[in-house]
């Protein structure tokens, strides 16, 4: 009996290394997650629920976008109370990493940072608040069957897909800052200096500017920077095909610059999510990854950058001016999966 039980043991682990280890990974990370929902859920009256709750199947679900509107589906944090506020915040942080989870808060900071400058300058239009957040629960979080999940304001977007426990789905991913680089002292705002989104940019200025003349040539596409990411607010990222410079011709010390931007991105969720972006990667060949360039190769003046391959895409633009008027200081940045954001297949 005890030999019976050991190798029948042994076949479930051959079965799960055979499946790929992704898998049982991310499924920990649902399990967290679908227990973080429930609890939240449970802080919420039943008016509260009218709102962050919706089927699984609402077209709201594939509605996201980062720009300032009167309108958001779901549960903002200002209409919670402690308790309520305290459960949404550990929902959060069982969607990210340690360093995403204090990068998807410094965001919401930085809203306090927008109202006071957009104040001293009169031109507030918009509800810059820390508390401006929304929480959609899409099903019901469950180890059994699909749900979903959208955690979402003014430049955040985070969106995910559930099925049977599993994450299948955490795209889009959207972060973005303004100002990119504190530039102007607010009181109760971050330092002179802070840059919420550092990695992200330092690492691809790196990068352009470790290209020879002839790698350039290949991996700048426009000397203009455009002034949005592509597809922004859409339900699947674009299909274009994929330009610049590939992997495969970069040096060593290029190559290990490119891992690093890629990681910068992947690092902002848990470790099993992270991991099972990163594996399909390199099943899918990091040789099929493309990086390009668009704009200036310094800061203060406009660029963008894109890295895609046959699984995912990466686009950044930093083209716009921070209240202050200070150039190129507001950044977008988004990870896209190219076989289709929530769970859906990419036609």
């Amino acid at each position: 009996m005890i030999r019976t039980s050991r190798f029948i043991a042994l076949i479930l682990l051959l079965v799960a290394a055979s499946a790929g280890t992704a898998y049982w990974r991310v499924s920990a990370v649902g399990t967290a997650m679908t227990g973080k929902a429930t609890a939240f859920v449970g802080t919420l009256s039943d008016d509260q629920k009218e709102i962050a709750l919706m089927t699984f199947d609402k077209p709201d679900r594939l509605g996201w976008h980062f720009i300032p509107k009167k309108y958001r589906k779901g549960l903002q944090l200002k209409e919670m109370n402690d308790k309520q506020r305290k459960a949404a915040h550990a929902l959060l942080q069982s969607t990210l990493s340690e360093v995403g989870y204090e990068k998807a808060t410094n965001i919401m900071q930085l809203e306090h940072i927008l109202h006071m400058l957009e104040q001293e300058r009169n031109s507030n239009n918009w509800a810059r608040e820390t508390d401006r957040y929304y929480f959609t629960i899409f099903g019901t979080p469950s180890e059994k069957g699909d749900w979903g999940l959208s955690i979402e304001g003014h430049h955040l977007s985070l969106n995910f897909t559930m099925k049977d426990g599993e994450v299948v789905s955490s795209t889009p991913t959207f972060f973005a800052t303004n100002p990119a680089t504190v530039m102007n002292e607010v009181e109760g705002g971050f330092p002179k200096g802070t840059r919420v989104i550092k990695k992200e940019e330092q690492l691809a200025f790196d990068l352009v500017n470790q290209l020879s003349d002839e790698q350039k040539a290949k991996a700048i596409i426009a000397d203009v920077a455009p002034k949005e990411i592509r597809a922004a607010g859409e339900p699947q990222p674009p299909a274009d095909e994929e330009v610049g410079i590939s992997f495969s011709a970069l040096d060593q010390t290029q190559q290990a610059t490119m891992k690093k931007l890629v990681g910068s991105y992947a690092e902002n969720m848990p470790k099993e999510i992270r991991d099972a972006r990163i594996d399909a990667i390199v099943k899918a060949g990091p040789e099929n990854v493309r990086f390009a360039w668009a704009g200036a190769t310094k800061s203060g003046v406009g660029h963008y950058y894109r890295v895609q391959g046959p699984t995912f895409l990466i686009e950044f633009v930093n083209t716009q001016p921070d209240p202050a008027g200070n150039p190129a200081n507001h950044i977008h940045c988004v990870w896209r999966d190219m076989s289709g954001d929530f769970a859906i297949a990419n036609k």
